[in-house]
């Protein structure tokens, strides 16, 4: 992490984060009819990008620590950070994972969701709803004075309990002006244990959930994550700020947000 110090957000800066933040997931929405069989991931970096350009914001993962592409596309066994590829062109049947993370006046809008290319499998279906429903269930710990222990303890408890592994290696993080910072929030844990919350805190709550081992290993292009056993893994993110009362979902499109 580049920043051991967890900064707490003023009003001010929780709304400019939820700018970033619906617009990252505008971006999300505006690529979703373009995933389908024969598409290729590039052809979905490209039209992000372009997207990004024109909304006045920039994409983070361009470049960042030498990342080549301006999303992370990661289908099927792909965990996470899968770079975007010309030849490799989406197949019905095929889940992807779908990074985003404009920079709009500084601020990161850090989410990611699941996209199904064509008919699913019954396991890829159940793994994609079962993972979105594990961030939902780490979301809802979040509230001042709850422990950053709560919220991979909810995660891990569900994800197990339906026959799922946690990924370890990766976690959330804070986000602001920086892209990752402190805390980082695992997805796995126990009830009561870790820092604290306080209102301010901005972080993402991202779980990527396997169907067979929890373990990963990184390819030879040192991005791309995929599961030890090569079967399948899903991953739903959001970025969420700590309020005085429970949590701000900031990455929620513009007409879910509560005002």
């Amino acid at each position: 992490m580049s920043n051991e110090t967890i900064t707490l957000m003023s009003q001010r800066e929780i709304e400019k984060m939820r700018q970033a933040g619906q617009l990252a997931a505008q971006l999300l929405a505006y690529l979703e009819p373009m995933v389908k069989p024969g598409v290729s991931t590039l052809e979905l970096n490209d039209a992000a990008e372009e997207w990004t350009q024109k909304h006045g914001a920039k994409s983070a993962p361009l470049g960042y620590h030498d990342f080549p592409k301006s999303i992370c596309t990661s289908v099927n066994e792909v965990v996470c950070h899968g770079i975007p590829n010309a030849k490799q062109i989406l197949r019905d049947g095929d889940i992807i994972n779908i990074d985003v993370t404009p920079i709009l006046d500084g601020y990161h809008g850090d989410t990611s969701r699941m996209f199904f290319v064509g008919e699913p499998s019954p396991i890829a279906r159940k793994l994609v709803e079962v993972t979105e429903e594990c961030m939902w269930r780490g979301i809802r710990e979040v509230k001042p004075g709850a422990r950053i222990g709560d919220i991979g303890a909810a995660i891990q408890e569900y994800a197990e309990s339906q026959g799922f592994s946690v990924v370890q290696d990766f976690v959330g993080h804070g986000v602001g002006r920086i892209f990752h910072t402190a805390p980082q929030i695992p997805h796995y844990g126990k009830r009561g244990k870790g820092k604290k919350l306080r209102p301010g805190m901005v972080f993402t709550i991202e779980p990527m959930i396997n169907v067979g081992t929890w373990e990963v290993e990184v390819l030879s292009d040192k991005w791309t994550a995929v599961t030890k056993d090569r079967q399948l893994s899903a991953q739903f993110e959001h970025t969420v700020a700590v309020t005085a009362t429970g949590v701000d979902v900031l990455t929620l499109m513009p007409e879910l947000a509560v005002a």
